[in-house]
């Protein structure tokens, strides 16, 4: 039934504009996403903000559909100050499992439209020693919203070795700074050899040194894509080059449906249940205001008034008791001193208007016909 339907799978690339990020896109799916892409200049990036862009691509093969939706963050981490540029992408998924929240509590939940984001492909520079601080906040605020797989963009910037060395340095960071990226399942024990090797060759190549090209070039007498240099040509579907065959294999054929699987019983459960403990947390305190006001017999409730504390409104309380039950008071002040106040209010229950006049004593409970008087009375002190 779900290769006759066909597979949703939402992956959001997230980085520094001019880390190959949709030259990597376009070399993952054999399209062309960006056709009509404006580049800004650095005056204009100055002041840009992290925008959300989508592009939907409906993908065959070998009779199989999936429906692949990119979200791209351009703008991220351009501006001169980049404090917290990773919000709006943090709202963005947050959206996306409030919208399913809804649609799934909804009436009609059969043809429920899933935008959730399954992965993000995080883009690390090659340039510099291993992770910046815009990185390591950037996967902090999102590590437990998304699965986050970190990419070392560019990869024939680097010599094997210094490959080898920097992949060291970023996993020793993420595990150094507590961010937990994308777990690969465990293989069963019952699975063959060659596939145990295929899984530990996958979790050592994290994170995955890549290399985009949408140019096919010719290699001793083949056609191949990749990148023509003035020493050579590096193939982007050479395994011995880059990592870029492990990593769309990852993608969309092995990990795929264990991706879709952690975003909804891990991320997405964990924003539902924190959805349902502020709902709970709602209801229970509209319950005990209620409960209160039914205790103080008015027919509505006593006014939220900013400022108040808990102390305010026990006095206010022990007031309203005060007037109900004159008689337990009496006797308690009868050694007080008079004190009277006069108060003017005016009573919104009257069709004319008119002010109430009466006079509380310290020392006797008011005779108040009024509802709205007796409140004021109360709330005055």
């Amino acid at each position: 039934k779900s290769v006759k339907k066909g597979f949703d799978f939402t992956l959001m690339v997230a980085g520094e504009s001019g880390l190959g990020k949709s030259t990597l896109v376009n070399s993952l799916f054999l399209t062309d996403l960006y056709k009509d892409r404006k580049l800004l200049n650095a005056e204009e990036r100055i002041t840009q903000t992290v925008e959300i862009t989508k592009h939907t691509v409906d993908i065959e093969e070998k009779g199989v559909k999936l429906k692949l939706t990119i979200v791209d963050t351009p703008g991220f981490g351009d501006a001169v100050n980049n404090t917290e540029c990773w919000k709006s992408v943090a709202d963005y998924i947050d959206q996306q499992f409030e919208q399913y929240f809804r649609d799934e509590s909804g009436l009609n939940r059969k043809n429920i439209q899933d935008n959730r984001v399954h992965c993000c492909l995080y883009f690390i520079s090659p340039f510099g020693h291993g992770l910046r601080p815009l990185d390591v906040e950037f996967m902090k605020a999102l590590h437990e919203k998304v699965n986050i797989v970190p990419v070392l963009a560019k990869a024939d910037t680097l010599t094997p070795s210094e490959v080898k060395k920097k992949k060291i340095k970023i996993r020793e960071e993420i595990e150094q700074y507590g961010i937990k990226i994308y777990q690969f399942p465990d293989c069963d024990s019952d699975e063959d050899e060659d596939f145990k090797q295929q899984d530990l060759e996958l979790k050592e190549s994290i994170p995955f040194a890549v290399i985009g090209s949408n140019t096919v070039v010719e290699a001793k007498g083949k056609r191949v894509r990749g990148r023509l240099y003035p020493w050579g040509i590096v193939e982007v579907e050479n395994s011995a080059h880059c990592d870029f065959v492990k990593l769309r294999n990852m993608l969309v054929r092995t990990h795929m449906q264990d991706l879709k699987d952690v975003t909804r019983e891990t991320h997405y459960e964990n924003y539902r249940a924190q959805c349902i403990q502020s709902m709970t947390r709602m209801v229970v305190k509209e319950r005990n205001r209620n409960k209160l006001t039914r205790e103080s017999g008015t027919d509505f409730p006593i006014p939220v008034v900013p400022g108040v504390t808990d102390e305010t409104e026990k006095l206010i309380r022990e007031k309203d008791e005060e007037v109900r039950h004159p008689d337990r008071e009496l006797e308690s002040h009868h050694h007080q001193h008079e004190h009277d106040t006069i108060l003017h209010i005016h009573c919104p229950l009257m069709n004319y208007a008119h002010t109430h006049s009466a006079r509380v004593t310290s020392r006797y409970p008011v005779p108040v016909q009024c509802e709205h008087l007796r409140q004021a009375i109360i709330f005055k002190g």
